[in-house]
């Protein structure tokens, strides 16, 4: 049947030139975001666990700048805590030389003074961040003998997160500790048991003191070395604490580049596919112009019938 008031064919036409002018909108948005999931509307889903990831993305980049400022600070104390313990070797092996008969042991005081500044420069003047693990004051409120560096953050199935932390114990790395109560290294007393039986530490040793004998001096090189050995293990716990930090840090980057990669996986358009999608979509558009123009023709057609 003709009909000029309902025209069939052309709100079929126009229903289907409608549907394809909507995905053609939705494969050029898509284009244009390089987003298959760009809002929550096209998936709520997708779009709400990309949006958690993201944030957590955020967080351990976050953690990647805790964990370089950590490695920082080791590595002054680190570097710091090697150059004291050349400065100590050399200190022993003046306390050596001092041990030979005849020699001039004011001359060889003079430069263990000179060394034992220079440990005391080392250490106040490793410094980061405001923070130092070899001079330090164990009687200050704000002291804690554990520097805990931000390691991770991650979140369970629950959706509760959490942050980790790598925990550095600096009561081995402490070289001075200004407290009266001294703990440090350099700094902790001991007495002699020869004929001076004085009372003094690596950094106040002194050999010219009255009735020093050769025990004084061997309970020194003693106690030297024996410094010596506790700052080899601090710089070897040190050291491994800084490369373990350097390995956390190489997994939080590649854990983020893993995060990055399954969000793309949920919410990323595929570009040759949507390219694709959009020239079919185009010549479907344009049918179905040609198509609701020859269905509106009809009219013109039943108006040739009354000629």
């Amino acid at each position: 049947m003709s009909s000029i008031m309902t025209n069939t064919a052309a709100m079929t036409a126009l229903k289907s030139l409608q549907a394809t002018t909507k995905n053609l909108e939705v494969t050029q948005g898509r284009i244009s975001t390089g987003y298959s999931v760009a809002e929550a509307a096209d998936n709520a889903a997708y779009w709400s666990i990309a949006t958690t990831m993201r944030s957590d993305n955020s967080a351990l980049s976050t953690v990647q700048d805790a964990l370089g400022l950590g490695a920082g600070k080791v590595d002054v104390a680190y570097t710091a805590m090697n150059s004291a313990i050349k400065v100590v070797d050399e200190i022993k092996s003046k306390l050596v030389a001092a041990s030979e008969p005849g020699v001039d042991k004011s001359k060889i005081q003079s430069e263990i003074g000179e060394l034992q500044n220079q440990l005391i420069s080392m250490s106040s003047s490793a410094s980061f961040s405001g923070e130092n693990w070899l001079s330090v004051d164990s009687g200050s409120a704000s002291y804690s003998a554990t520097k805990n560096i931000v390691s991770s953050f991650s979140r369970d199935s629950a959706g509760n997160v959490s942050v980790s932390t790598i925990a550095i114990d600096i009561t081995s790395t402490t070289l001075f500790d200004s407290n009266a109560a001294g703990t440090g290294i350099l700094d902790t007393d001991f007495t002699t048991t020869g004929t001076g039986g004085v009372t003094v530490s690596v950094s106040t040793l002194d050999i010219t003191a009255a009735n020093i004998d050769d025990q004084d001096l061997a309970d020194m090189i003693s106690n030297v070395d024996t410094a010596f050995q506790s700052m080899t293990t601090s710089a070897s716990n040190l050291g491994a604490s800084k490369s373990r930090i350097d390995m956390q840090n190489d997994f939080v980057s590649n854990l983020m580049d893993a995060v990055d990669r399954g969000i793309g996986q949920l919410v990323d358009a595929d570009m040759s596919e949507e390219s694709t999608k959009l020239q079919a979509l185009q010549v479907q558009q344009q049918l179905g112009v040609q198509a609701l123009s020859i269905a509106n023709s009809n009219a013109q057609t039943i108006l040739s019938l009354f000629k």
